[in-house]
Order: structure tokens, then C-alpha cells, then sequence
């Protein structure tokens, strides 16, 4: 970690678990598909800040991450959690997983089944 808070978006992307590998955070870095404060990053030595808030393309989606802190290492996904406030829409982060509980079974009838096709 560097003096004052600060550190390096490729090393930030791996640790906060954006991505599975410190060379892929370099790639996305380098791709164009990482902003800082709006500003596109050039190079994966960009510096980041408490403060800085990124706007992330990968796989298709975008996210919207604000820096809490900086990392001292790739941990657990509740370590990653705290490194980042997710500032992503809730209708941009995906849809929520179905409620099993919520689930009425006579909404299903046997004929139902029975019509489904088989591979």
C-alpha cells in the first residue's frame, strides 16, 4: 500500500474481487473500460484514493464503485466487501435470486409437466 491511503487501480481491482487476477485488472485497466471521477484510465499504475468513485464495464454490466479503502491483500469476499461502497442502481445489479419460500405449488399442475420437452 502506498503512503497516505493511496494504491494502484490494478492492484484495488484484485484485492476489492472485481476481477480473478492482478493481470486481468491490469487488461480492464487498460481496455478502457475503467473510469475514475469520469475520467477514463490510460495505465494500470492510475492512482486511487478514498473517495474515488469507478465506473467498471466487465461482462456486460456496469458498476458503480466508490473507495472506502485501499487493500492490503486479496482476502475473503467480506474483506473485499469493505474495501468498496457499491453505488450501482439496484436495477443495473441484477435481478434479485428467486424466493423459494414465496413459491406457490398450485400454480403447477402434473399436465403441465407432463407437456415439457424432453432432450
Amino acid at each position: 500500500m502506498a503512503a497516505g491511503g493511496e494504491q494502484r487501480i490494478d492492484k484495488w481491482l484484485f484485492f476489492a474481487r472485481v476481477v480473478k487476477s492482478r493481470s486481468l485488472a491490469q487488461k480492464l485497466a487498460l481496455s478502457g473500460a475503467v473510469r475514475v471521477n469520469r475520467e477514463k484510465v490510460g495505465h494500470a499504475a492510475r492512482i486511487v484514493r478514498p473517495g474515488d468513485v469507478l465506473t467498471i464495464s466487465v461482462h456486460e454490466r456496469v458498476r458503480v464503485l466508490k473507495v472506502l479503502d485501499p487493500g492490503l491483500r486479496r482476502g475473503p469476499a467480506s474483506e473485499a466487501a469493505r474495501l468498496f461502497e457499491d453505488l450501482t442502481p439496484p436495477a443495473q445489479r441484477g435481478a434479485a435470486p428467486l424466493d423459494l419460500s414465496e413459491l406457490d405449488e398450485s400454480a403447477f399442475d402434473e399436465a403441465d409437466v407432463d407437456e415439457l420437452p424432453v432432450r
